[in-house]
């Protein structure tokens, strides 16, 4: 992978669709050293809690046929809704001047999500994005990773 750069002051997103870490860049674009500014996580209930009911039924127009409907994806609705808040909060950094540059790094799919939320505003301070899945890694790791420090 290459070496990735981050302005001084810029941010370092690191998501999945249950947990992100806002890591601010407080060196040079030379010698990045980033630094914890937010965390944010949701809590996932299990499908049995969140699901109230059986899936339904639909009967056919002609017959007697009747089919299923697909259940409802409630972690998959509740993770959108966490990547939307969070699109939501890093439009409100850019408005208010938090930071001048964003690195992106989440899985594909999250990724693919907040690519839809943001604003245009937020896309064009997006200075690079890398489909991976280091929200469960330390910050020293995410760094030597993404920046190819020893």
């Amino acid at each position: 992978m290459p070496k990735r750069k981050i302005e001084k002051g810029g941010w370092v997103v690191v998501c999945d669709g249950r947990k992100a870490m806002i890591l601010e860049n407080t060196g040079d674009e030379v010698f990045p050293n980033l630094k914890t500014k937010e965390v944010r996580e949701h809590e996932d209930a299990q499908t049995r809690v969140q699901g109230t009911d059986a899936p339904g039924r639909v009967h056919s127009s002609a017959g007697t046929a009747r089919s299923a409907v697909e259940q409802t994806d409630w972690h998959d609705i509740a993770e959108r809704t966490f990547l939307h808040g969070l699109a939501d909060r890093l439009n409100s950094a850019i408005r208010a001047g938090e930071t001048g540059a964003l690195l992106i790094i989440a899985p594909p799919r999250a990724l693919g999500v907040l690519r839809k939320a943001f604003s245009q505003t937020v896309s064009k301070k997006v200075s690079g994005e890398i489909e991976h899945d280091y929200v469960k890694l330390p910050v020293s790791e995410i760094e030597k990773r993404v920046f190819g420090k020893d």
